[in-house]
């Protein structure tokens, strides 16, 4: 597939903001899986649990000492990571493995540590990121799944998966994505560069890869749920297209279940030696961190 990237719009500008960090503490980094179905989301809500909460405790046994965590990109409540990046500052001397095996032993079983290693230079897990991928799991198939309903949305009607990889096409660039944006969102700017969209099929699941530069709120979702739309046959292939003309939230698809969402990976720059999914590998030479 030939990557769109070009179509720069006049409206979209590029907004990149300098990256002041200074700390008095190492700081350590961390990859994290975890399921989200019991957690409102990753960020620390008083009366509520969250993924956030759950790690500052854990990793706080080991530092003995209160940790605070900041990661790459929050997720709502029911999302799920299948690597989130996160980072703190401690003068607690651990080794890498005693991040990893003592924080898990103090996680509960849907949260998880996969690796810890040393920050290089100013390296920070939100504004050091260059791009995430985000994947969504349609188990496409006439009955619900007992195993499986947290962690795919499920859709009975047969999915016409190239259709929808064929739609998504146009979402591919530099665009105004005000029809795919949550009405509460915060963002300063609707527009986003999206680098792939891959909708393929895996036997009963339909599963969309999609990399940017960054996502409006409930962007995955909501490309999801126009696509699933398509997938059935409501709509055209040409739809996306439209919404991205109209700008109109209203006009687009439903929202797709927060369940089939995974935070699949992030990117940073090379020198802060962080690993790269192989999915990155499809990035332009010239991919920038978006402010």
């Amino acid at each position: 597939m030939r990557l769109n990237r070009s179509k720069k719009s006049a409206q979209c500008p590029t907004r990149l903001a300098p990256n002041p960090i200074t700390r008095q503490s190492p700081r350590v980094v961390l990859g994290i899986e975890y399921d989200g179905t019991r957690y409102h989301g990753w960020q620390w809500q008083k009366n509520s649990l969250s993924v956030q909460d759950v790690l500052q405790q854990a990793l706080s046994h080991i530092a003995d000492q209160p940790v605070s965590v900041l990661c790459a990109g929050r997720t709502d409540a029911g999302v799920h990571a299948l690597e989130q990046v996160v980072h703190f500052d401690t003068p607690a001397q651990r080794d890498s493995r005693a991040w990893v095996m003592g924080g898990n032993t103090h996680l509960p079983d849907d949260v998880r540590i996969l690796w810890a290693q040393p920050a290089i230079g100013d390296f920070h897990a939100r504004y050091s990121a260059l791009a995430r991928f985000y994947r969504y799991v349609i188990l496409n198939r006439p009955v619900k799944s007992a195993l499986q309903s947290t962690q795919t949305t499920w859709c009975s009607l047969p999915l016409d998966e190239k259709a929808m990889h064929l739609a998504a096409q146009t979402l591919v660039g530099e665009h105004d994505f005000s029809s795919f944006r949550a009405h509460g969102c915060q963002s300063a700017s609707p527009c986003r560069r999206v680098y792939f969209i891959n909708v393929y099929r895996q036997q009963e699941k339909v599963i969309m890869d999609i990399a940017a530069n960054a996502f409006v709120h409930h962007m995955v979702r909501n490309i999801a749920g126009t696509l699933v739309e398509i997938g059935v046959g409501k709509q055209s292939i040409d739809w996306t297209q439209a919404l991205l003309d109209v700008k109109d939230r209203t006009q687009g698809g439903a929202t797709a279940s927060a369940a089939g969402l995974y935070l699949g990976g992030v990117l940073y720059p090379e020198e802060y030696g962080v690993t790269k999914h192989p999915l990155f590998e499809k990035l332009p030479a010239d991919v920038k961190r978006f402010d």
